[in-house]
């Protein structure tokens, strides 16, 4: 999957007069209890198309709770390229296609339906996609559980080869991949180990076999306010030769937006540092990162800096995924496949986002993973992690 995300205006567009219609209806998915999310949706998905391009009318009615803030994801099994979008915002990469509300039609009651549409080309073919999710739960064509995994290969065998699903997630070219499917106990053992770095307190850290992005399992952090009660698994490799680019994916959930004080969920020992930490989490509600050295963010947190970055939506499957240079300061961050304008390092200082973080020039190193909770003044928080992959290579959602 490219890590070249391609942001597309809003804007309407005129339906074709020749075109094919085609409508795909979809009911709900339920899940087993804690999977993705509670309650369910239903969607169509109708394409109008005509020689090389299409458009597409998506519906998505929530059948569950009310929504306050929904991204809607599917991938295409042909050559589509979506140009532009509608009454979202819409982004692709490679053939994984995500949709966010547009801010004013984030929330959705419960029984009620939201309506946004995409515009395309395509070459050699423009199937419909089977599968459309909805903050994180699949909705199918004919209301039964996709037999595939949906984050799986959209050409490959419906009824679900095995051979053909990574195993245990999709780990490409990652040097460390975990799932959590090796775990035999509720304390986490072989490829993880908890830890406390500096002092211990409340934080726990359990395999939970009842929340899981896939699989079976996952790690569960319960974190608590103050600096003492902070927990982490730590990855039990020595991950200093990752690079010259070193790459980072997790699936993450979370019951409790980011507070106004500085919390960290993501802890890499640094030897640049000296061992010292590079840190993603949160401060005034977004997501930031974190130099441990000198407590330098990114971006600034100055109201023009935290504009531009982006809160961790509560309550669903969140793909992080970040990258991080190691022979120039360089790092991008991602949250569900979009780019996070905040939370980007080039090398050219730019006011509110990383003119404080080039202070320092020198390139970081991280030597480890930490996947927990630091909370360094108020804030409690619940999270799930799952699907953790680090490579030298860029790895997708």
């Amino acid at each position: 999957m490219s890590d070249s995300t391609r942001r597309i205006a809003v804007r309407p567009w005129l339906w074709p007069v020749m075109a094919l219609a085609l409508v795909v209806s979809a009911l709900v998915w339920v899940p087993a209890p804690g999977a993705a999310a509670a309650g369910g949706c239903s969607m169509t998905y109708t394409p109008n198309q005509w020689n090389g391009g299409f458009t597409a009318q998506v519906k998505l009615t929530n059948l569950g709770s009310a929504i306050n803030g929904w991204t809607a994801t599917w991938s295409y099994g042909g050559d589509q390229h979506i140009t532009s979008g509608w009454n979202a915002t819409v982004t692709q990469s490679g053939t994984a296609v995500t949709a966010r509300d547009a801010g004013y039609n984030a929330s959705v009651p419960a029984n009620a339906s939201v309506e946004f549409g995409v515009q395309g080309t395509w070459s050699t073919s423009n199937p419909s996609p089977t599968v459309v999710s909805l903050n994180g739960v699949p909705c199918t064509a004919d209301g039964t559980p996709p037999t595939d995994d949906p984050t799986d290969d959209p050409t490959d065998d419906p009824t679900d080869d095995p051979t053909d699903d990574p195993t245990p997630v999709d780990c490409g070219t990652a040097v460390f991949c975990s799932g959590f499917e090796d775990q035999t106990g509720t304390t986490p053992s072989g490829q993880w180990t908890t830890v406390s770095p500096d002092c211990s307190g409340s934080g726990t850290a359990t395999v939970d076999t009842s929340v899981a992005h896939s699989g079976g399992k996952s790690v569960r952090v319960d974190g608590r306010a103050g600096y003492c009660n902070h927990v982490f698994v730590a990855a039990n490799r020595d991950l200093s030769s990752v690079g010259p680019t070193m790459y980072v994916r997790m699936w993450v959930r979370h019951t409790t937006a980011l507070p106004a004080q500085h919390t960290t969920f993501v802890s890499m020992p640094d030897s640049s540092q000296g061992g010292r930490a590079l840190r993603v989490g949160g401060q005034n509600g977004a997501l930031q990162w974190n130099r441990e050295t000198d407590d330098a963010t990114l971006p600034a947190q100055s109201p023009a800096g935290v504009a531009l970055s982006r809160p961790l939506p509560t309550g669903g499957w969140q793909c992080l995924r970040f990258s991080v240079s190691t022979s120039s300061p360089g790092i991008q961050t991602w949250l569900n496949d979009v780019d996070v304008p905040g939370l980007r390092v080039d090398g050219v200082p730019t006011q509110d986002v990383d003119q404080q973080w080039l202070s320092r020039s020198t390139a970081p190193r991280p030597t480890g993973l930490r996947l927990g909770w630091e909370s360094y003044g108020q804030g409690d928080d619940t999270l799930w992690y799952d699907d953790v992959a680090v490579a030298s290579a860029p790895i997708g959602c």
